[in-house]
Parts: structure tokens; sequence; C-alpha cells
């Protein structure tokens, strides 16, 4: 029991560090062959997990030429666009300009009310505010609304917005995050000064946020 624990364990860690190496978008928007990969891992890892009588290595070998394999195929796609789109595919139009590409979507065996679930999802309910709809190799939809139906943006009502950078939360669950003060330009001396105004110690703040503006939120822990 124990040394199937360990191999557990191991073999866990293993795989976290592979999918890292793999990169961040295989954590988010998955392509095609990292799809695949990830599938092939996650059932080549539970072999020697699930029988300890064979050795560890006839599970992290295979993963290790699977990782060189992706690594080797995502360079191969960067370098050629028709690789890449006959691998993952490539964006489809399903609205051009206002009218609906039947075809296209027969070609992609994907009905009317799948388009709206995935409209419907984005806060689109009527397929006539659209000018133009693609849905992307990883299934997502990307729209475009017709002019008269688009948000007016600053420039066009001339309203000057002072940039007030990204807002960041430099304090979780009483833990200074460092990267995140760097983002937003604060460092612990402004956040104590912040803390000691507002009468709290930072083991007291569950989620403090911040920006470039020195503009900021305190959100208290519930004790």
């Amino acid at each position: 029991m124990f040394i199937l624990i360990i191999r557990t364990v191991l073999l866990y860690f293993f795989v976290i560090m592979a999918v890292r190496i793999m990169g961040k978008r295989q954590l988010s928007e998955m392509q095609t062959t990292e799809l695949v990969i990830t599938l092939i891992i996650a059932d080549i890892a539970s072999i020697p997990m699930q029988n300890t009588s064979q050795p560890l290595l006839t599970g992290i070998i295979p993963i290790l030429i699977l990782i060189c394999a992706e690594i080797i195929i995502s360079i191969i796609m960067m370098k050629s666009s028709k690789i890449r789109n006959l691998i993952c595919g490539k964006p489809e139009v399903l609205i051009n300009d206002g009218d609906l590409c039947q075809k296209t979507l027969r070609d992609l065996r994907m009905t009317t009310e799948d388009l709206c679930v995935q409209l419907r999802q984005l806060g689109i309910y009527n397929i006539g505010d659209i000018q133009y709809c693609i849905i992307e190799p990883n299934g997502k939809l990307s729209v475009q609304l017709k002019p008269q139906k688009r948000s007016p943006n600053c420039d066009q009502l001339q309203i000057a917005v002072q940039d007030s950078g990204i807002e960041a939360v430099v304090i979780s669950d009483g833990e200074f995050l460092k990267n995140s003060m760097k983002l937003c330009g604060v460092d612990k001396k402004w956040i104590m000064d912040i803390l000691k105004e507002e009468g709290l110690n930072k083991d007291q703040v569950m989620i403090m946020t911040a920006n470039r503006l020195k503009e900021y939120n305190i959100i208290r822990k519930v004790i």
C-alpha cells in the first residue's frame, strides 16, 4: 500500500510537470493535438498507478515521448500554416455581413440551436444583431455586432478617461502577492500604510485589490 501511494504521488507531480512543459495554453484553450496528448497521458499514467508490478518507467518514458512529440508538432505548426490548418483546423465564418452561412453550418454538422446556445452564452439573444460570426479552431465563437448595435466607446463619445492600469489582488488570505504588487505599481509600505488607516493588519484581510492610480478595495476576513 505504501509503495502504491508513493508511485501515485510521483506520477501525479510528473503529469503536472508534463502539462506545464507543454505550455500555458494547455491549461486553458486546448487545440486538437493538445487534447489528444492530455487524454493519452492521463491513460498512460493510470497504468503504473494501478499495477504496482510494472516498473514506474513504463509510465514515465511514454509520457516523456509524448511531451517531446507535442513540442515538435507545436514548433512545426508555428512554421507551417498548412500543417497547422490540417491538424487544428481553421476559423470558419458562420455569419458573413449579416447573412447566415448555411453551407458552413452543414459542413460543420452544427445546428442553428447549437449556434444560438453559444450566442446566448455571449449575451447575444438576437441573431439579427450580428454582422460577423466566426467559429475558431477551439470551437469558441468570435462575434462582431452590427454598427448600430455596438456600445459606443470613449473615443466616439469624446470622453477623456484616466488609465488606471489593471486591478490586481495584492493580498490574498493575509499573504502579499509580489507579482501583483509589481503589476499595479505598489509596494508593501504603501499597503501597510493603507491597512493602518483602515485599522487592519494583513492577517485580517481576505482580499485586497489595487491599481496604478492607488485605488483599492479591501474585503475583510470573516472569523
